[in-house]
């Protein structure tokens, strides 16, 4: 297979992060809430609309700048912003580039500017939807003090991606979980917000069944995927890993293939697991107040600038001792 070219600009080791799809999922495979649904119609609107009104209808000579779709779908994880990223690539016939920025901040540390320049030139290349998956890392809200390089460093990567929007003729999404900590530019260089909200109960009966094989996925005459909606307000991913966590274990169970099937109470376990799950990583963040919760995340973030501080402050002493051994060398061979 061919290098597709970002990893002749990231090398392997940026293969996670940067993704280049053929999309295959549509807006078939994503149930969502009628609100949600309204406005990701606008959105699709405004794709299949540009054209028209900025070529045919002249609108382009007059706005020269600014002329990316740029959406911004916001909601908590597993409510189907990734999946409709994918569609929306998909009815356009491009492909996908997913782009996962915080994976890179690492990776690119003193030169992600350039390659936040050199995504969009190679979403260009292949014409694709670009997608910024957990985007308030890199669309995060610029810094006031600029003591420390790498707040240096992240207020140019604000301004090199707002400059890129400015002159990116194509479709960016931006998917987020904490849509509030955007830098306050982007409010006007993004089309439409989409609010990915959780599933009522119709809305995760319906997500429950689509999981299934109509005809191949062996179900026992007393599943009832109402009974489940209705009992576990949970988001579609959740919903997802439990009908495969329920077919594992269906599957383990002793019997032959044929006698093989899977049963309401497989289907309870399996979303029980999940949400036991989601508790125990989560447990320190959600079981506070919401003054609590607020000011963990604050602390969290005061301790991601420390310890950046600190990498830098390591970096800067081991270059110092470096010069000063080899200073001492000079001053010896003398």
């Amino acid at each position: 297979m061919a290098a597709i070219p970002f990893t002749r600009l990231f090398g392997t080791a940026g293969r996670r992060a940067i993704e280049s799809i053929a999309p295959r999922r549509t807006f078939d495979d994503v149930i969502l809430p009628p609100a949600t649904r309204r406005a990701l119609d606008t959105a699709l609107a405004q794709v299949t609309q540009h054209d028209l009104i900025f070529n045919r209808w002249g609108l382009g000579e007059r706005h020269p700048t600014g002329l990316a779709l740029a959406f911004n779908f916001a909601g908590p994880p597993g409510t189907g912003k990734t999946i409709c990223a994918e569609a929306i690539a998909h009815s356009l016939g491009r492909r996908l580039l997913l782009v996962r920025y915080a994976e890179l901040e690492s990776l690119w540390m003193g030169e992600t500017p350039k390659n936040v320049a050199g995504i969009f030139r190679t979403a260009r290349d292949e014409r694709a939807v670009l997608l910024f998956d957990e985007a308030d890392a890199i669309a995060a809200r610029r810094s006031t003090s600029v003591d420390y390089g790498f707040q240096r460093e992240s207020n140019t990567v604000v301004s090199v991606l707002l400059q890129e929007l400015e002159w990116y003729n194509g479709v960016v999404i931006f998917a987020t979980n904490l849509a509030a900590n955007f830098d306050p530019a982007f409010e006007r260089r993004i089309r439409t917000h989409v609010l990915f909200e959780m599933p009522g109960a119709a809305e995760r009966e319906q997500i429950w069944r689509v999981q299934i094989h109509p005809t191949r996925t062996p179900l026992a005459a007393d599943v009832d995927f109402g009974a489940l909606a209705r009992r576990h307000e949970v988001s579609g991913g959740d919903i997802r890993n439990a009908v495969l966590k329920a077919a594992l274990a269906a599957a383990a169970e002793p019997a032959t293939d044929t006698a093989r099937r899977i049963h309401q109470r497989h289907f309870e376990a399996g979303i029980e697991d999940v949400i036991a799950g989601k508790r125990v990583m989560r447990q320190s963040l959600f079981d506070e107040e919401p003054a609590a919760r607020d000011a963990n995340v604050v602390a969290r973030a005061a301790d991601l600038r420390a310890s950046r501080l600190l990498a830098y402050a390591v970096s800067a002493a081991g270059a110092a001792l470096i010069v000063a051994v080899i200073a001492l060398a000079v001053a010896l061979l003398k």
